[in-house]
């Protein structure tokens, strides 16, 4: 079939043409915005789940969302390398000359410039080609402390909303990226905002293991954030995703079809999207066989291969990607890392410190004590094409 009509184009910027069984999250995401439209007091929605279940592209929905009921918005993506103060400058200074500009926020607008400007210098922070033209606010957020400084800033941004009679959502994706006091001083900013009845909204969305990140954290963590588990989707709903949209285009997944694709790809929104897509391009006329989705996953395997599963892989160090090999090897779900050290030739704490690294990476994570898991969905059986079988334990146990 024609390929410029296929609806199923995976990728980034790429959303499922059928955001199925996610009608309880937006719903609770919609809530929110209403509440922080009010003024009210919320639990901030911090969406936790594998990579390829669709957190993405909930937070775009949410973005359109605060945007259809008039926030600003400021969006970020956490990583290793820039800090949190760094990564929220930019839309925090957008929004705040957006606000100057309305009447009754000037002066809490302008003053909110000048502790962004006190908030930089603090943390000694230099963006380039980001200017300020501003003196900074003495002594607000100047401590150089983000425990003690973001929070100022955060209530100075919601004091000039508020002034203007207008709302911000912060949408932070990736979370688990940022170290225990990032974390901590996000915390003590919504509670601050809250107490004060401040239009400010957070909707996040992070690995399994920030949940850690957050038991570590304030304690008042747990009734500040509410945490939406993102998981593979219904039977029922997989089908409609891949289904419904090409009945739009009077085509049909016929029954063989669509069991193979529920059982190629778990459920998971992210492999659904590429498996109808290859099967589409594979179909010639406009019923799509089980024997077109056998060709096709030849297809949707290397297109993972090369982008979704090796960009990920890639990031890891030779040792990293042994102990990931090591885990794959006993299958699909968690593991005893007892077990993995086992077959590294290892004992448990000499794999400790390559254990703790792709945690931090986000390669995996701790489902219960003394487990591990991916936080890739199919990974392992990555991990068995791209390395040899047992080459990690035979290689780790030569003399």
């Amino acid at each position: 079939m024609d390929p410029i009509r296929n609806p199923y184009a995976p990728g980034a910027g790429n959303p499922p043409p059928e955001l199925a069984g996610r009608a309880d999250v937006i719903g609770a995401i919609e809530t929110t915005l209403q509440r922080v439209s009010q003024k009210r007091a919320v639990q901030h929605p911090i969406l936790v789940g594998l990579r390829g279940v669709g957190k993405t592209v909930l937070l775009v929905k949410a973005r359109e969302m605060a945007e259809t009921h008039g926030h600003y918005t400021i969006e970020i993506e956490a990583h290793e390398g820039k800090s949190l103060a760094e990564l929220l400058a930019p839309g925090l200074r957008k929004t705040l000359y957006a606000l100057s500009s309305i009447e009754n926020a000037k002066d809490k607008a302008r003053r909110g410039i000048r502790v962004l400007k006190s908030l930089l210098s603090g943390i000694k922070i230099n963006i380039s080609g980001f200017e300020i033209g501003v003196d900074a606010e003495t002594g607000t957020a100047d401590s150089g402390d983000i425990e003690a400084d973001l929070p100022e800033m955060i209530v100075a941004l919601g004091e000039a909303a508020s002034a203007a009679g207008k709302s911000v959502s912060l949408i932070v994706d990736e979370i688990q990226y940022l170290s225990s006091r990032e974390f901590s001083a996000l915390i003590m900013a919504l509670h601050k905002a809250n107490q004060r009845s401040l239009p400010l909204a957070l909707i996040g969305a992070g690995l399994p293991q920030l949940l850690g990140l957050a038991g570590n954290s304030k304690s008042y963590s747990e009734r500040l954030f509410s945490y939406p588990t993102i998981g593979a989707l219904t039977e029922e709903d997989a089908i409609t995703a891949v289904v419904n949209p090409s009945k739009e285009e009077g085509v049909e997944f016929l029954d063989g079809a669509v069991d193979l694709i529920m059982r190629r790809t778990e459920c998971y929104p992210y492999f659904l999207q590429q498996w109808a897509y290859d099967s589409w391009n594979v179909a010639s006329g406009h019923a799509i066989t089980e024997k077109d989705v056998v060709q096709a996953t030849e297809k949707s395997l290397v297109a993972l291969d090369e982008s979704f599963f090796k960009v990920r892989f890639e990031r890891c160090t030779p040792s990293e990607k042994r102990y990931m090999r090591a885990l794959a090897e006993h299958g699909t779900g968690a593991h005893r890392s007892g077990d993995i050290a086992e077959a590294l030739g290892m004992n448990t704490t000499s794999a400790a410190p390559t254990r703790s690294n792709l945690i931090k990476k986000g390669m995996i994570y701790s489902p219960a004590y003394g487990d591990t898991a991916f936080t890739v969905p199919l990974f392992d059986e990555y991990m068995r094409r791209t390395i040899p079988n047992l080459e990690v334990k035979k290689r780790q146990r030569q003399p």
